[in-house]
């Protein structure tokens, strides 16, 4: 009996099938292990650091801000490009040319997709 459907093809689509259940389980498995970790920090009373983007309303001048934050860099275009967009992002660049970054949550959590601070 010849099938409508060869059976690579059913492989695959079982395969994806598995997968998206798996992408989902996961996702259902984080959203509940961050909302249990909420709680606990709300039941501990400890403060919570909002380390999301704020809105693009807030008036800072990147340009100068990374200008400085990248004039002792050995790499000032580079420096300065990478700044630019984490800037754009926080709405803020932490002062001087290095570290004090907790004056910029935000820019300090960027990664990129390797892990790395992606904020000079």
């Amino acid at each position: 009996m010849a099938s409508s459907v060869p059976s690579s093809s059913l492989f695959i689509l079982c395969l994806m099938s598995l997968y998206i259940l798996l992408i989902h389980d996961h996702h259902t498995q984080l959203t509940q292990a961050s909302k249990i970790q909420m709680d606990e920090l709300l039941e501990t009373d400890q403060t919570i650091v909002d380390l999301s983007p704020v809105p693009n309303n807030q008036s800072i001048d990147c340009d100068w801000a990374c200008g400085e934050r990248c004039k002792d860099s050995s790499r000032p275009n580079l420096c300065k490009r990478a700044c630019g967009t984490c800037c754009i992002r926080c709405g803020c660049v932490p002062p001087g040319t290095y570290g004090n970054y907790e004056s910029c949550p935000c820019y300090f959590s960027q990664t990129t997709h390797d892990g790395a601070r992606k904020c000079p």
